[in-house]
C-alpha cells in the first residue's frame, strides 16, 4: 500500500457486549481501512491500515458516533511497521491469553428497536419474549467470566438455529456478536408452574394464564432479568394486604411497574427530568410524588406517605406481561425480609412457599443476581438510593500511582463493594443489608464473581471502623493489610471522589448510625475535612438509646430518653404506658445498655413519635417519609436549635413540639430548624459544603437546602447517597493518599 500506514490502538472501557466491534468493522468499511479487531481480555485492539488522512476519520468517528450502550476510558495507540499488507478488514477471534481488564456492563433494558421488532406482527421475533440485540438485553447477569463471549454466559446451552446464527456472525446485523441472541426456535422457554413446582403450562399459555392469576387476585412470582419479583394487582386492597401478611412487611412501600407513561401521569405528579429518567434505558424505580386526588392505586401500597415508586416495562417479558393486563401491578423483590432477591425457583419453593401461589419461570440460569435500581431526581439531577440493574456494576476510571489491588468492603446496611484495578474503581450491584447468613453468602458470593472477572485478588482491604460490623470482622481474618476508616468520613470521601474535589470542605454527614472515634453513636456531623484528614467542628446534642438496638425498632423508646434528658414529668398526659417509663427510667439511670447517640436519623424517628407515628417502625427512612408527607411548605417558622461550643442544641424544643400538637407544624418547623443548621454553619466555615448519608434521601429536606443556602452544595449522583455508597469513600481514601 502505497503512502499508506499501519496503527495499533488498545481500548479499555466498556467495549464488549455493546456492539463495539460491528461499530469499528462499518468505520473500516466506510474509509476503506484494512486489518483486524479482537476483544481480548484487557479491552479491545484495533489493527489497521490505510492512508493518513481515512485513520484521521476513522480516529473522529471512532469517539463521535459510539454505540449507546459503549463508553471509551482509555485509548493507546502504536505505529507498527512493517506493513501488513491486509486485504481486508476481519473481526477475529477472541485472545483470553492476557490478564482480565475488560470492564462488565451492567444489564439494559429492552432498546427501541428490539421494542418495535416485539410488537410487529410481520417480525420473525413477534411476541418473543427474551429478544435483545447488541444494544439491550442482560449482561452482568448472565456472565461468568470475560471475554464477554457466549460459552462464558448462561446462553451457552442454547445451540443458535440457523437464523439465529446468521445474524450473530454477520457485523453488518444489529445482533452481530449479540451473546444472548435467540428466537423462538433456540432460545429459553417460559413455564408457568404451581408452587409445588408442576408444570402447568408453557409458552405464550403460560404468560396469558399467568396473568389471569395476577387479576384474579393471586400473588405470584415472575423470573425477570436479576431476580424474581413478587406481583400482584396494585389496584385491589385485599391482595395488597394479602401480600403484606404473607409477606410479613407490614408497612414498607412497595414498587409499583406500570404498562405505559400515560398510567404513571394519572397517578403521580412528574417533571420532565422525572419522566426522562422514568423512560431512560436504564429503567429505574424512581420515587415520585403522588397526586392528591383519589387514585387507583391501593392506599395499602405506600401506607400514610405521599410518595410512590413506580417503574416502567424493562424486559420484553415484562412488555409481554402488560398485553393480558389492564392495571399496575406491585413488582417487589422476592425475597425473604433483609435476604438478597432470589434467583433460581429451588429456593423459591423453599423460602416463599405459603407466600406465592405461582409462578412464571424460564430455564437460562441467572448467573449474577442484580436487584432494580432506585433513585430521585432533585434540581433535575439523579440522587441514587439503589445501584444495581442497569446501573451496576459501575465502572469509573481513576488515574493513580497506586499499583496494589484494592478492595473496599462497605458498610452493614445497604452493603455494595468496591475494587480498583488496573486504574479502574468498580462499585458492584447493591448487595444489602449483612444481617443474616443468606445476605453475608450473597456479599462473598458477590466479590467471588468479581475475582473472577478481573482476576482480582485484593492486596490490602479497606473497611467500616465498627467492632461489630459482618464486613469488618471478616476482613480481619483474611491475612491482608486492613485499613480502617470512619464511617461519616467515608460518606464525604464517596462525594468528593464523584466531584473530584481536593480541597478542604465542610463534610456534613447525616444517617441512622456510625461508628464514632469516640466508641459512640455517631450520625449529625459536620466534618471540616479533605481526603487527608477531617476534624469534627459540630454534632447534634447526644442522648441515650435505651435498650440498644431495642429503640430503632420500638422508636418511642428515643422520645422518652430525650424526655428524661429536659426532666419532663407529665407522661401521664402522652399516650405511653406506666411501666414502660418506670423500666425506661431505670435503663437511663443505670445507663445499661444504653449508647450515647447524636444521629439525625434518630431525631426524625423521635419527632414522629410526636407526630403519631406507630412506635414500631418497620424499614429505614419510615420516620423522614412520614415527616416529608406532613411537610406544609406555608409554614415559614423553624425550631430555634442553637449552636454552643461544637455542640447543637435542639432538646429544649421539645416542649414546644409537645405544646404545637399538630403534626403538620412540628414536622415542618422540626425539617426547618434542621435547614437552618446547615445553612449556618455553611455560612461560618465559608467552605464548599458537602451533604451525604441517608437523611440527605429525603427530598423535601434537600430541596429546601438548595433553595435556602447561597453556597454551593454537593452531593452524589453517580454514587449512592445512602451506605451503598460508603465503600467508594472507603476505596477514596487509599487511592488519594
Amino acid at each position: 500500500m502505497i503512502n499508506s500506514v499501519r496503527w495499533r490502538y488498545h481500548v479499555e472501557g466498556i467495549v464488549q457486549g455493546v456492539g463495539f466491534r460491528p461499530f469499528i468493522y462499518t468505520l473500516c468499511l466506510r474509509f476503506h481501512l484494512k486489518g483486524y479487531v479482537l476483544n481480548n481480555s484487557e479491552g479491545v485492539i484495533i489493527d489497521i491500515e490505510g492512508f493518513e488522512n481515512s485513520l484521521n476519520q476513522f480516529e473522529e468517528a471512532l469517539h463521535v458516533e459510539l454505540p449507546p450502550l459503549a463508553r471509551i476510558d482509555l485509548i493507546t495507540k502504536d505505529k507498527k511497521l512493517p506493513l501488513q499488507n491486509y486485504t481486508e478488514f476481519t473481526i477475529s477471534k477472541s485472545d483470553v491469553s492476557t490478564s482480565k481488564h475488560t470492564l462488565i456492563s451492567p444489564d439494559m433494558a429492552l432498546c427501541p428497536a428490539c421494542l418495535e421488532e416485539l410488537k410487529n406482527p410481520n417480525n420473525r421475533r413477534f411476541g418473543y419474549p427474551f429478544i435483545n440485540c447488541t444494544h439491550c438485553g442482560p449482561r452482568y447477569s448472565i456472565i461468568k467470566t470475560v471475554p464477554y463471549d457466549r460459552p462464558n454466559t448462561s446462553m451457552h446451552p442454547f445451540v443458535m438455529c440457523h437464523a439465529c446464527e446468521q445474524e450473530y456472525t454477520n457485523p453488518l446485523d444489529r445482533r452481530y456478536h449479540a451473546q444472548p441472541i435467540s428466537c423462538e426456535a433456540c432460545g429459553p422457554t417460559l413455564s408457568l408452574k404451581n408452587i409445588q413446582g408442576d408444570v402447568l403450562a408453557t409458552h405464550e399459555k403460560a404468560l396469558e394464564i399467568f396473568a389471569r392469576f395476577i387479576r384474579e387476585g393471586h400473588i405470584v412470582a415472575m423470573k425477570g432479568m436479576g431476580g424474581f419479583h413478587l406481583m400482584c394487582d396494585a389496584t385491589c386492597d385485599m391482595t395488597v394486604l394479602e401480600l403484606r401478611k404473607r409477606k410479613h412487611r407490614p408497612s414498607k412501600p412497595f414498587a409499583v411497574m406500570f404498562g405505559s407513561l400515560d398510567d404513571v401521569k394519572k397517578e403521580c405528579q412528574m417533571q420532565v427530568s422525572e419522566e426522562n429518567e422514568l423512560c431512560s434505558q436504564l429503567r429505574p424505580i424512581v420515587l415520585l410524588k403522588r397526586h392528591e386526588m383519589l387514585s387507583r392505586i391501593s392506599i395499602y401500597i405506600a401506607p400514610r406517605i405521599d410518595r410512590l415508586g413506580a417503574f416502567l416495562p424493562y424486559t420484553p417479558l415484562h412488555v409481554r406481561l402488560f398485553d393480558y393486563l389492564q392495571t399496575p401491578i406491585v413488582a417487589t423483590s422476592a425475597n425473604r425480609s433483609g435476604e438478597p432477591i432470589i434467583t433460581h425457583s429451588d429456593e423459591l419453593l423453599e423460602k416463599l412457599d405459603g407466600v406465592v401461589d405461582y409462578y412464571l419461570d424460564y430455564n437460562r440460569d441467572i448467573v449474577n443476581a442484580s436487584d432494580d435500581s432506585v433513585i430521585q431526581v432533585i434540581d433535575d439531577k439523579i440522587l441514587l438510593m439503589r445501584a444495581s440493574r442497569g446501573l451496576a456494576p459501575k465502572s469509573l476510571r481513576f488515574t493513580s500511582h497506586e499499583t496494589r489491588k484494592i478492595l473496599a468492603v462497605g458498610a452493614q446496611q445497604k452493603n455494595a463493594i468496591a475494587i480498583y484495578h488496573n486504574q479502574q474503581v468498580i462499585l458492584s450491584p447493591y448487595i444489602g443489608d449483612l444481617d443474616t447468613v443468606n445476605s453475608f453468602e450473597f456479599f462473598e458470593k458477590t466479590l467471588q464473581s468479581f475475582k473472577d472477572f478481573y482476576d482480582f485478588e485484593p492486596d490490602i482491604i479497606v473497611g467500616d471502623m465498627h467492632p461489630n460490623y459482618a464486613t469488618t470482622q471478616w476482613a480481619k481474618k483474611q491475612n491482608k493489610p486492613f485499613v480502617q476508616v470512619q464511617h461519616h468520613y467515608a460518606h464525604i470521601l464517596a462525594t468528593l471522589y464523584e466531584h473530584r474535589l481536593d480541597e478542604k470542605v465542610l463534610g456534613i454527614a447525616w444517617d441512622g448510625t456510625g461508628y464514632g472515634d469516640d466508641g459512640t453513636i455517631w450520625g449529625g456531623e459536620f466534618l471540616v475535612c479533605d481526603t487527608t484528614s477531617y476534624e469534627r467542628v459540630a454534632h447534634f446534642e447526644p442522648f441515650l438509646l435505651l435498650g440498644g438496638d431495642a429503640s430503632i425498632k420500638d422508636i418511642r423508646r428515643i422520645l422518652i430518653s430525650l424526655l428524661f434528658d429536659i426532666g419532663f414529668e407529665h407522661f401521664d398526659e402522652m399516650p405511653f404506658d406506666t411501666k414502660d417509663i418506670k423500666l425506661l427510667k431505670q435503663i437511663y439511670d443505670k445507663k445499661i445498655n444504653a449508647p450515647r447517640c447524636s444521629s439525625v436519623g434518630r431525631l426524625f424517628d423521635a419527632v414522629a413519635v410526636l407526630c403519631g407515628l406507630s412506635h414500631k417502625v418497620s424499614y429505614d427512612g419510615e420516620s423522614g417519609l412520614l415527616l416529608e408527607s406532613l411537610y406544609d411548605n406555608t409554614i415559614s417558622e423553624a425550631y430555634s436549635f442553637y449552636l454552643e461550643g461544637t455542640m447543637i442544641h435542639y432538646k429544649h424544643t421539645l416542649l414546644d413540639m409537645i405544646h404545637d400538637k399538630e403534626p403538620r407544624i412540628i414536622a415542618t418547623k422540626f425539617m426547618n430548624a434542621l435547614v437552618d443548621c446547615v445553612v449556618e454553619l455553611s455560612a461560618k466555615y465559608g467552605l464548599p459544603t458537602v451533604l451525604s448519608g441517608g437523611v440527605f434521601q429525603n427530598r423535601t429536606l434537600l430541596e429546601n437546602l438548595l433553595v435556602k443556602s447561597k453556597m454551593p452544595l454537593y452531593f452524589p449522583h453517580e454514587i449512592p447517597i445512602n451506605d451503598g455508597g460508603i465503600c467508594m469513600g472507603q476505596l477514596y481514601k487509599m487511592l488519594s493518599k
